[in-house]
């Protein structure tokens, strides 16, 4: 998904699939478009390869990433955001780069992995942040990465919405999961500001860990 301010709707409390799909379904687009910005910081010097991104929502960032020439896989819970993500793809001229599913993650992990590159930008796994880095650690082929960007607890809109409060996470304790001897780790808060409606200045601290696998 590509994160725009939650103002917009109700906080969610439940991340279910069927709670997705609900939330998607409240209107015609609800994220921007356009791709997160710590995914362009770090990727797109990488060389492409094939990449698999949890969490694509309706698919910014798995068509940016087809656009730079990655051949992609998006998974999502709901059926209703990916169905915009190939509309997207199909609009953006890369349809044939991507495909989106609605699948287990684990159970495409374990058919159609590993990827060079696994991305999970902003989801909210009921099993934590620790089982989201855990299980997305088993896709990454050998020299591969890992990134993974959610909301810091002390991020100020994760504080304003109770269901992002608990989801929100230390890049650090998550990046625990991973045996240093087998992966090269980075995790850090990064700090940016965008201008919300009216043009006022937001601040978003965001929890970012970048692995790459020896």
């Amino acid at each position: 998904m590509t994160h725009t301010d939650h103002a917009h709707g109700d906080p969610m409390t439940d991340f279910s699939r069927e709670s997705w799909e609900a939330k998607y379904r409240e209107r015609e687009a609800l994220w921007s478009g356009q791709p997160n910005a710590p995914l362009v910081d770090e990727v797109e010097n990488l060389a492409p390869a094939s990449a698999l991104e949890v969490g694509c929502g309706e698919g910014a960032d798995a068509v940016w990433l087809a656009t730079q020439g990655w051949t992609v896989t998006g998974v999502d819970l709901s059926a209703t955001a990916l169905a915009r993500a190939q509309v997207h793809a199909e609009a953006s001229g890369v349809a044939a780069h991507v495909v989106f599913t609605d699948e287990d993650v684990e159970a495409v992990i374990r058919r159609d992995g590993p990827w060079e590159l696994v991305v999970s930008m902003y989801t909210h796994p009921s099993q934590g942040g620790r089982w989201l880095v855990s299980t997305l650690a088993d896709a990454v082929a050998p020299g591969g990465r890992l990134l993974v960007v959610g909301h810091h607890p002390t991020d100020p809109h994760a504080t304003e919405h109770p269901d992002l409060a608990r989801s929100a996470f230390a890049a650090e304790d998550v990046a625990d999961v991973l045996d240093r001897s087998a992966w090269e780790v980075s995790a850090s808060i990064h700090e940016r500001v965008t201008l919300g409606d009216g043009g006022h200045e937001r601040l978003w601290r965001d929890a970012v860990l970048v692995a790459r696998r020896h």
